[in-house]
């Protein structure tokens, strides 16, 4: 039972003129609840695609430790309840890291998912990211070859070695204080870690990044927030432009104020 849009499990809930009842089919709730459970953010959803916001903390796909609390899993089942036979699903197009935000786009046909892929290289891509401390330069391009170590550490070379593979990134400040940097990071290449190989090259590793040289979390994550997105429709060829907003919690640590009670 859903009572103006939002689920209500109590028999005992009140109601108010105006407000709107919906009963919903085993199927229909089924979907409904895995939305809800996930607080899923869905932006757009056709017959090909589904774009939607990944929080914090979530895998986009499974490891070999956890297979069920992903975006992936979770998605899965939202698409097999809201199917008739109960064969929906979806393809994995990109990923996010586990501990960044932001906007991520699926497949739900396999030849959807082919294209996406075949032509990933025209999507823009931009990240907001806070750094520890502010680049002296306001805007530029890193540059360098990336190479994955055996322990899954991605790190710089200056120059082509074995394995590696070029990465170009382009950032630029935004906003500023005393202790942070607000950035739009473009990829030209998407490169595994890149952003935060890169920014920790620089010294600016982004806050909550212990793995590349971060010294604090104050947002208890990584402070890296897909927030845009634009790529072909896989079916039309039509430009589709997704962008989500700056995150609350990188809104108020930009706004935080020093030990004199002067903002920063």
């Amino acid at each position: 039972v859903l009572v103006n849009g939002r689920i209500v499990t109590s028999h005992a809930h009140p109601l108010a003129p105006g407000d709107t009842i919906e009963i919903l089919s085993k199927k229909d709730a089924s979907a409904e609840r895995y939305k809800n459970e996930l607080a899923l953010r869905i932006i757009h959803e056709d017959p090909d695609i589904i774009v939607l916001e990944k929080p914090s903390g979530l895998l986009t796909m499974g490891s070999e430790k956890e297979k069920e609390k992903t975006l992936y899993f979770m998605l899965t089942e939202y698409q097999r309840a809201k199917s008739k036979d109960g064969s929906g699903r979806v393809f994995i197009v990109h990923r996010l890291d586990r501990d960044s935000s932001g906007l991520v786009v699926f497949a739900k046909t396999e030849s959807a998912k082919r294209t996406l892929q075949e032509n990933w290289e025209l999507a823009v891509k931009k990240y907001y990211a806070i750094t520890e401390g502010v680049p002296k330069k306001k805007k530029g391009t890193i540059q360098s070859e990336l190479i994955e170590d055996p322990f899954r550490r991605v790190y710089s070379v200056p120059k082509p070695a074995p394995g590696s593979k070029r990465a170009v990134t382009h950032c630029r400040v935004l906003d500023e204080n005393d202790r942070f940097a607000l950035l739009e990071v473009t990829l030209e290449t998407g490169r595994k870690n890149q952003i935060r190989v890169h920014l920790s090259d620089i010294r600016h590793p982004i806050i909550g990044d212990s793995k590349y040289g971060a010294r604090i979390n104050p947002l208890r994550r990584l402070a890296l927030h897909a927030f845009y997105l634009e790529f072909p429709h896989p079916a039309t060829g039509v430009a589709m432009t997704f962008i989500s907003k700056l995150p609350h919690d990188f809104q108020k640590l930009l706004k935080q104020t020093d030990d004199s009670g002067l903002k920063t």
